[in-house]
């Protein structure tokens, strides 16, 4: 997969894929701009070779959420917002095309100098984003002389400007981004040659989110350690009481199979000990440690207890290749949140002492910041779904399509 390393930009329009699907508050500040910042060194890179940029992107999903009237919430979803910081960030001006498709935003991209950034609206403004049609993404495609795809997040749709537009450009002028690069490289290191011990630890509220997941992982960890609400379908599974803890009825069977084929492969599934458990849903709960089988009636577990981060952490500490997807409890609420923090910890400090370790998806990499550790572990990705999809063993279509 070519690089914008492999491409001098001088004179050349780029038709850059970012993802700049960032969250804002009711008065349309930017609350969390690292996807944003996550970009900046692929646009610096065509800048300075003497190129222009323009930069396409979606924002939430208008189509879904229209308003009473049945037309599009355009101020809601409108990639403008972005303009104001993304200027600041890259101490330039930015303009703005009020669509990303059209005579009128051709007119712009043309005349666009060498060292100037247009950002095209928001992409999903249009059905055919989406559906991916080919009509789309070629009108797409007259706003640059390269494509470049720097948005991993967004891999994993087989989109118009994620995907299907680069097939309007040839070879040698189709590339992969810095921050696509870097992810790719990253997860391919972690599924195709990782150092052992390898330690994959996966959280979250279902075992069916994880599924896929974990059969991959059966073939290539060496210890996958389970934590979060998805640890308590395995211990109803095997005839344990969990209270009112979070279970899937219907993936008790699936479970148990599950540890079977752990055990025939030689793969360590590790299960946590003990929970902090709770009386509700709530951050004024009352709590108590409990043996996960042996959780009382009306109680709820809703973080690792303490044996279980002992034993978390004792495997985590000899591990020389770390994968973390999931949190291991309901860290937003403080009362649940040691066992995540706990983990947090034990990956920073493995990596200190040389293990390799990737953070990855929504909740893990929101921990891995609120404790102020990203800059702890080896990389953090920018990609849910896309990274979950990877290490599913998939192909994602935005990677698949730069090849």
């Amino acid at each position: 997969m070519q690089t914008v390393n492999s491409i001098d930009f001088k004179n050349k329009r780029a038709l850059v894929r970012v993802d700049f699907n960032v969250p804002f508050d009711k008065e349309f500040r930017i609350t969390d701009d690292t996807r944003i910042k996550a970009a900046l060194p692929t646009i610096e890179k065509i800048l300075s070779d003497g190129g222009s940029v323009v930069l396409m992107s979606h924002l939430g999903r208008p189509l879904k959420k229209l308003k009473e009237d049945g037309s599009i919430d355009k101020e809601k979803f409108s990639l403008k917002h972005v303009v104001g910081h993304l200027a600041e960030l890259l101490n330039r001006e930015v303009a703005f095309a009020e669509d990303c498709i059209g005579g009128q935003t051709e007119k712009l991209t043309n005349a666009l100098q060498p060292g100037q950034v247009l950002l095209l609206e928001n992409t999903r403004f249009h059905k055919e984003e989406e559906k991916g049609e080919e009509g789309f993404a070629l009108k797409l495609a007259q706003h640059g002389d390269v494509y470049v795809n720097d948005a991993f997040g967004s891999a994993h749709r087989a989109h118009a400007s994620t995907t299907i537009v680069a097939k309007f450009f040839a070879a040698d002028s189709r590339c992969a981004g810095f921050l696509m690069a870097g992810e790719v490289e990253n997860a391919e290191r972690v599924l195709h040659n990782a150092e052992h011990p390898f330690t994959a630890i996966l959280g979250g509220a279902k075992v069916s989110d994880k599924i896929l997941i974990i059969e991959n992982l059966l073939n290539i960890a060496n210890t996958i350690i389970i934590g979060g609400g998805m640890a308590y379908t395995f211990f109803k599974a095997q005839g344990g009481n969990v209270g009112t803890s979070l279970v899937e009825e219907d993936k008790l069977e699936l479970a148990n199979e599950i540890l079977k084929r752990a055990k025939e492969k030689g793969v360590h599934l590790l299960l946590p000990i003990d929970s902090v458990i709770a009386d509700k849903f709530d951050k004024d709960a009352h709590t108590q440690l409990a043996e996960n089988k042996n959780i009382p009636d009306g109680w709820m577990g809703l973080d690792i207890g303490h044996d279980a981060i002992k034993a978390f952490e004792d495997v985590i500490k000899d591990s020389k290749t770390i994968l973390w997807n999931g949190p291991m409890g309901v860290f937003e609420m403080e009362k649940f949140q040691n066992g995540t923090k706990s983990i947090a910890v034990a990956v920073a400090h493995a990596t200190k002492n040389g293990a390799f370790s990737l953070v990855g998806g929504g909740d893990s990499v929101a921990a891995i910041n609120q404790f102020q550790l990203a800059d702890q572990v080896s990389f953090v990705s920018t990609g849910g779904g896309a990274l979950l999809e990877f290490f599913e063993g998939k192909e994602l279509p935005g990677v698949a399509a730069l090849k």
